[in-house]
């Protein structure tokens, strides 16, 4: 294994382990191949293990893995804060604690603001203290590293690098699809500041593309508001992945945004297609995408979804 220095010099694996999608039998996490393969990967020098506060099951498992096995200290645990639905001081708290029973440990080292898509989010999180809080929760030893993960637009991650003394980040990036969220821009300028990035990859297989949109963004912005590069990556997405798994992963990462930028948003103008340079019927595909992404049950949950959520 190979590793990777963090801001503090700490030996990060290149390969870290995600437990998003740990095994099921049934409809719960199957614990014994979950713990074989995560003992597994720390056998093979992986140490840095990513999970959520909304994985289910996620924290409980990695934590009981860790604990049974006496190898906490063997593992750099990175979680995070899903601050969609944080609407107090007192609910920070209260998730965070939550996490540290869940994992059983009595310290995360990479603290994440889970899955920001607007700066306003950030701002959200001012006016509850968040500042205050890393730095009380830094000092008690508590956390470790803070940082972010990002499913928005370039220009957002960008004000959002800049807003605070982050230590790291996380954005999704792979070598077939550069310019989408974050993009080549966004890790360019996070290298630029000295954060390191935790990236995300998702290998795309073109022959499997239903469009071959590579997130160039000419055809941006839409004056309607429609994320093109953002409906076509994730309608593609299905394909090499499982369509659920796609499904979820936009009805999180684009539904749940302020400004959503659903196919739906099309009005047909056309204005995209003159600035293709591959020449996609972008208007067909857009409805081919929307139709196959929010499906009437994903439409209704999205909905649901950010009444609650979305402020």
């Amino acid at each position: 294994m190979k590793y990777r220095s963090d801001r503090n010099g700490v030996q990060i694996s290149q390969l870290g382990y995600g437990c998003m999608r740990f095994s099921k039998k049934g409809n719960s996490i199957n614990y014994e191949k979950a713990e074989k393969e995560v003992l597994l990967a720390i056998k093979n020098g992986v140490n840095y293990f990513d999970t959520a506060y909304v994985y289910p099951g996620s924290e409980e498992c990695l934590g009981r893995i860790l604990d049974e096995n006496k190898c906490r200290d063997k593992v750099y645990i990175a979680t995070k804060l899903p601050q969609y639905i944080i609407r107090s001081s007192a609910a920070i708290d209260k998730t965070f604690n939550e996490e540290l029973v869940r994992l059983r440990t009595e310290y995360i080292d990479y603290y994440l603001m889970h899955m920001f898509t607007d700066y306003a989010e950030w701002e959200h999180l001012k006016e509850l203290g968040i500042e205050e809080w890393i730095a009380a929760q830094k000092a008690a030893g508590r956390i470790r590293n803070i940082g972010f993960s990002y499913h928005g637009e370039t220009e957002m991650f960008l004000k959002i690098l800049d807003a605070y003394d982050w230590d790291f980040c996380q954005i999704q990036y792979n070598y077939l699809d550069e310019h989408t969220q974050a993009g080549r821009r966004g890790l360019q300028a996070a290298a630029g500041k000295g954060i390191p990035v935790i990236i995300q990859v998702k290998q795309i297989i073109r022959e499997r593309e239903k469009v071959s949109c590579t997130g160039c963004r000419y055809c941006m912005p839409c004056p309607h508001g429609v994320d093109i590069p953002g409906n076509f990556y994730y309608y593609n997405l299905m394909y090499m992945e499982k369509k659920s798994s796609a499904r979820f992963e936009f009805a999180q990462n684009m539904g749940l945004r302020r400004e959503p930028g659903f196919a739906s948003q099309c009005i047909g103008c056309g204005k995209c297609e003159k600035h293709c340079p591959q020449h996609i019927p972008i208007r067909e595909k857009l409805k081919e995408a929307d139709s196959a992404l929010r499906p009437l049950p994903y439409k209704a949950g999205i909905y649901a979804a950010r009444k609650i959520i979305v402020k």
